[in-house]
């Protein structure tokens, strides 16, 4: 990655994305914020449209949430935020290798579901120059969906259509970041899980706004969503009906010394 040039999955479907991604559960702030004032400033690195930075915003006294792509950036979540009177929030087209925000400047950077798309080396030297003595680093992510009830069988099919379209980096989620050569030492971080309660609509959203869905439509011109849909809505159940929905939750936190 050099200049500008960033690993870009997701600028072509911002809108999706931002309409179809689960929240984060408020346990997962809860955790950060007990190893950080609420007083800090905290870069937000790869923020997307913002599904992170509601739950960074309600906690921490400024949030700086930076993301490479313009069309993310366009949908991010801050922009309403600040028509209600929220300005704790400033947005920045960076990428998560070179911010603007000084040396020791931050006390929390926090990274959702997007650390695997990073330079780390560049990155965490970053985190090095941009983080004061004392302050964390918070990433996480969360691995594909548990198949609800009843659903294994639709579910497996999609799959198998968009398996070969998943960027290489996805591996690193579904191995919870391990074996990554981290800049700090670690603090206590227990496994959870994110949960939604979804109509099927919502849940059809959630499948487009997956990069390998993207790449295989793009590659074979069939969309797989369509393709399984009413395979998957029949698994379903009723149109109407409202279905929980599961993804293992993993989350690394890292202190700097001093």
């Amino acid at each position: 990655m050099s200049g500008n040039a960033f690993k870009d999955h997701f600028s072509a479907l911002a809108g999706t994305y931002a309409a179809a991604r689960p929240e984060y559960p408020e346990s997962l702030f809860d955790l950060i914020a007990a190893q950080v004032p609420a007083t800090a400033r905290v870069w937000e690195a790869g923020c997307g449209s913002g599904q992170a930075t509601r739950g960074l915003a309600a906690r921490f006294a400024q949030v700086h949430a930076t993301e490479p792509s313009a069309q993310q950036i366009e949908q991010h979540w801050a922009h309403d935020a600040a028509l209600r009177g929220s300005g704790n929030v400033s947005l920045a087209i960076e990428p998560a290798e070179r911010t603007d925000q000084p040396d020791a400047s931050v006390q929390l950077i926090a990274v959702a579901q997007a650390l695997h798309w990073f330079e780390r080396e560049r990155f965490f030297a970053e985190c090095e120059r941009v983080l004061a003595p004392g302050g964390v680093l918070a990433t996480w992510g969360y691995c594909d969906f548990l198949a609800p009830e009843g659903m294994v069988g639709a579910v497996a099919d999609f799959r198998e259509q968009i398996e070969e379209y998943w960027p290489p980096e996805r591996v690193q989620i579904e191995q919870r970041y391990a074996g990554y050569e981290w800049p700090f030492p670690a603090l206590p971080a227990p496994a959870m899980w994110l949960e939604a309660e979804w109509g099927l609509r919502r849940f059809l959203g959630y499948l487009n706004s997956m990069s390998a869905t993207a790449r295989c439509r793009a590659a074979t011109g069939e969309d797989p969503v369509a393709r399984h849909g009413p395979a998957l809505s029949a698994a379903w159940g009723a149109s109407g009906d409202v279905r929980t929905l599961q993804w293992p939750l993993f989350l690394h936190l890292r202190r700097k010394p001093g």
